[in-house]
């Protein structure tokens, strides 16, 4: 792998992180704000945790891609199926 492609792949992987730690900051954010506004508007019926819950699900996926086990069967997967495969045909 020469430098450009080191370069390339190193600047989309700064891309993914930069992309969840700026979900996971505006998850935090609103729903820290719908926490309170659930507290001082509607103190006897607490609602705040279903988008608190359904966005979760979406910031769990987001970390899986990014983190987990997206990398089982993703890119960096495919690359190194296809070098074997490759490899095989020499």
């Amino acid at each position: 792998m020469n430098e450009e492609e080191k370069y390339r792949k190193a600047k989309e992987r700064v891309e993914q992180l930069k992309g969840f730690y700026i979900h996971l900051f505006f998850y935090i954010i609103i729903n820290a704000a719908l926490f309170l506004i659930n507290l001082i508007f509607a103190r006897n019926h607490w609602w705040f945790y279903w988008p608190l819950l359904g966005w979760g699900i979406g910031i769990a996926s987001h970390a899986l891609a990014v983190f987990g086990l997206a990398g089982f069967l993703g890119k960096e997967w495919e690359e190194r199926q296809i070098k074997k495969i490759m490899e095989k045909m020499e």
